[in-house]
């Protein structure tokens, strides 16, 4: 699951002004293929800007999140990390050993889910999974 988001897209659509710093945060947060951290988000974005501060890109990451852009995980290593918010669901498989983190999306999965929540009285609005494993066959 690849699909680049265009943070700054998002950001004009919700009327965020964009400085100049915003625009260098939101570039490297649309670049991301993975789920950087705050303190990843300042290396990648002060290696495009060196003028920007870890307090501006701590500062942008809130307002983002805040306005919907961003969403925020803990995928239990105690960082918080982030990825544009999708247009599309998915969920996440989190290698315990390694901390790589796999996008799926898996139908069955989806309606089992609508299933329990029917079961238990409920109208499935909104969820969030995060499956943490072992590979099997890792060749290290």
């Amino acid at each position: 699951m690849d699909t680049k988001i265009d943070v700054e897209a998002l950001c004009a659509e919700r009327g965020l002004r964009i400085t100049e710093q915003r625009k260098v945060i939101a570039r490297v947060i649309s670049d991301s293929t993975d789920h950087p951290d705050v303190e990843e988000l300042y290396k990648r974005a002060s290696a495009v800007d060196p003028k920007i501060s870890i307090a501006t890109v701590y500062r942008t990451v809130r307002l983002f999140e805040e306005a919907g852009i961003l969403d925020r995980h803990d995928f239990g290593d105690g960082r918080a990390r982030y990825e544009a918010s999708p247009e599309a669901h998915h969920d996440h498989l989190i290698d315990v050993e390694t901390g790589k983190v796999i996008e799926f999306v898996d139908p069955e999965l989806e309606a089992l889910q609508k299933v329990i929540a029917e079961k238990l009285g409920f109208r499935l609005v909104d969820h969030r999974m995060e499956l943490y494993g072992v590979a099997i066959d890792r060749k290290d």
